[in-house]
């Protein structure tokens, strides 16, 4: 059985949302009704997928988000929010969430997203468990697994999405990388927010490869993206 902590300040709906999930979802659902009392549950146990509120009391949503993804930076994350701004949903992204949801939202949809979800990161875990997980970028160590770079002794923790991004460029190293494949791959849906966060994820990835001038990322104009070794 799959175990969803679920973080919601509205009791009701946080109950409603809980009960819904055990019975027609078949999940085990742990409720938590702020984002302190989310983050103590996080450390204590172990979950599949988490269903974040993004405006609570103690800690929001974000907040809490950004705390998960310090300790473990692969469960899948769904922020459920009635902030429904283009800016607001490009946040829950770059934070490394994994799909987000506007309330009001009906709760058979909360379902198949997580199902759908649950099954993309099942089908990607097998996949990426057959590729490889180190690199060489020049100067520059890349394990993907701790998701670090590494340069003369120095360390720099990359985000998952960044983590992710970084693996695409160097399996398809000295090749295009097309802009649709990269945010369906790692954001599953290749619109207009989804693109502001990549082009985010890559300036920060140039920065972190900035010290070896042989490495670039290059823009190949209309297509996509090309990490180049000299």
């Amino acid at each position: 059985m799959k175990k969803i902590l679920l973080v919601e300040d509205d009791p009701n709906l946080g109950l409603l949302l809980q009960d819904y999930l055990q019975l027609k979802g078949k999940f085990e659902v742990v409720l938590c009704t702020d984002g302190e009392e989310g983050l103590q549950a996080f450390t204590k146990q172990s979950y599949d997928l988490l269903i974040l509120d993004v405006m609570m009391p103690k800690k929001d949503g974000f907040t809490l988000g950004k705390d998960v993804r310090k300790i473990n930076p692969h469960v899948p994350i769904i922020f459920a929010t009635a902030k429904g701004m283009i800016e607001d949903k490009t946040e829950a992204f770059t934070l490394g969430g994994d799909d987000y949801i506007t309330k009001p939202f009906r709760i058979e949809e909360l379902l198949l997203r997580i199902n759908a979800l649950l099954k993309r990161t099942e089908q990607t875990g097998k996949k990426e468990d057959a590729q490889p997980s180190k690199f060489e970028i020049g100067k520059y160590g890349f394990d993907y697994t701790t998701q670090i770079i590494t340069i003369n002794g120095t360390q720099q923790k990359l985000s998952t999405k960044e983590a992710e991004l970084l693996r695409l460029l160097c399996l398809k190293r000295n090749e295009v990388l097309t802009r649709e494949e990269a945010l369906l791959h790692i954001w599953h849906d290749d619109n207009y927010f989804n693109g502001r966060s990549m082009d985010v994820f890559l300036s920060k990835i140039r920065k972190y490869l900035k010290d070896d001038p042989t490495v670039e990322i290059i823009n190949v104009h209309g297509k996509g993206y090309k990490l180049l070794v000299n």
